[in-house]
């Protein structure tokens, strides 16, 4: 089992088209056989401040989902006019330490 941690900053009124657009992705998880599940949590003292918390039963899972084309046709939305700033990843089971692989516009190096 692995967790992934996704830190948001959402710009100032994009926060209602941000939790559409995660609908969306989670949405397209549910199919998955890898996928657990995968909540979405909005900060009550900072706003524009989310963090999705994802539980997988790999973190091959994860990055094959994270590398699909089915992601990326609903994380295709123009993510720099939506998000005030790089979102912060962290990894949490098995191999942590190792950063996701493919191709997720939003993902970096955990560290």
């Amino acid at each position: 089992m692995v967790t992934i941690g996704m830190n948001y900053e959402v710009r100032e009124g994009k926060a209602e088209a941000f939790e559409r657009k995660f609908a969306l992705v989670q949405e397209a998880m549910r199919e998955l056989p890898a996928h657990v599940n995968t909540e979405l949590f909005k900060s009550v003292g900072a706003p524009g401040r989310y963090l999705i918390v994802s539980e997988w039963h790999s973190r091959e899972g994860f990055d094959a989902f994270i590398a699909s084309e089915a992601f990326h046709r609903v994380t295709d939305w123009g993510a720099s006019a939506i998000l005030a700033s790089r979102p912060r990843h962290e990894v949490y089971g098995e191999r942590a330490s190792s950063p996701p692989a493919g191709r997720c516009p939003v993902a970096h190096a955990v560290r």
